[in-house]
């Protein structure tokens, strides 16, 4: 959007590694007035604090009467209760993936949005990614998609398994791309690190018959991040981590590929970019409450094929 020159009064609460980074882009989007930033661990909020140039917090209620919109970056397990408190004030909040813990969390935090008034948006990033804006409006009717989403292991979202970590974003794209019923869920996972399946695979059949496969983990020695949709007569290959995005074609003279032009840019920096204009502008975002609760639907549905299975094995 062209900047109209108001600023929204933000703050960020949880300065572990991703609320590092949000604050930091806050201070540089000219749609925002970074106020300050929060966590429990005084000495981390007062080091991102100081990088930062605004006030440190420990206590997320003293925020209340000073921001119009905060960053959500805390644990899962706490996205429901520090957003419900924010969104029963009339403040506008985008929070982390995965949007809350259960099902129930987010339906509640979803009305109690509509009912102040208040912009909710869920941070599934690659909705921004460059590689999959140039990409998107050329999928129309996908077959078969695969993805693969792998990484070492994090030291960090351990509170939760690599399904709502990681598998999560693929699904939300996925169920974007597809957009029809789904009629078949197959999964397998183990715990290797964690008390938590940190490897899994996942196979989603939808009403239309496409078929996608999603296999994560993140006790890999790469890091890939990568996604192939195939529909009639086109293979699309997207690369998340590079921003790179191939279409092969079916020509006379056999299978054509051509490079997309893309226009390289942080995700995260127009994710956040575009939460703020959401506030100004007063327009629904582009991953609300539920979208992020459909993903959410679907993980918690894999995760609990996942256990289930083990259970049967052992």
């Amino acid at each position: 959007m062209e900047n109209t020159g108001k600023k929204v009064k933000v703050a960020v609460i949880g300065t572990g590694k991703l609320g590092t980074i949000h604050s930091r882009i806050y201070g540089e989007l000219p749609q925002a007035d970074l106020i300050g930033v929060c966590d429990i661990n005084r000495e981390r909020a007062e080091e991102t604090a100081a990088s930062c140039g605004v006030r440190a917090f420990t206590d997320f209620r003293e925020l209340f009467p000073l921001a119009e919109a905060v960053s959500i970056a805390v644990p899962t397990r706490l996205h429901y209760t520090v957003a419900r408190e924010f969104l029963k004030r009339g403040k506008h909040i985008l929070v982390e993936k995965p949007f809350t813990s259960t099902l129930t969390e987010a339906g509640r935090l979803i009305s109690e949005a509509g009912r102040n008034q208040c912009t909710l948006q869920v941070g599934h990033v690659e909705r921004f990614n460059s590689a999959f804006t140039a990409t998107q409006n050329l999928i129309k009717n996908p077959q078969f998609i695969e993805c693969h989403r792998l990484s070492p292991f994090p030291n960090r979202s351990l509170d939760v398994g690599v399904v709502l970590d990681l598998m999560i974003h693929d699904i939300d794209i996925v169920l974007g791309l597809v957009n029809a019923p789904l009629k078949k869920t197959e999964a397998v996972g183990v715990e290797v690190l964690t008390p938590f399946e940190d490897i899994a695979n996942a196979r989603l059949t939808f009403e239309t018959g496409c078929i996608c496969n999603l296999t994560v983990s993140r006790v890999s020695e790469e890091s890939m991040r990568k996604i192939r949709i195939f529909q009639k007569n086109t293979y699309i290959s997207l690369d998340y981590r590079k921003e790179e995005a191939f279409i092969y074609t079916k020509t006379p003279d056999g299978i054509a590929r051509e490079s997309l032009p893309i226009e390289k840019e942080e995700p995260l920096k127009k994710e956040l970019s575009s939460f703020l204009d959401c506030v100004i502008e007063r327009r629904p975002p582009v991953v609300t409450g539920e979208i992020a609760r459909n993903a959410l639907a679907v993980a918690l549905q894999i995760q609990k094929q996942i256990w289930k299975n083990k259970t049967k094995i052992s």
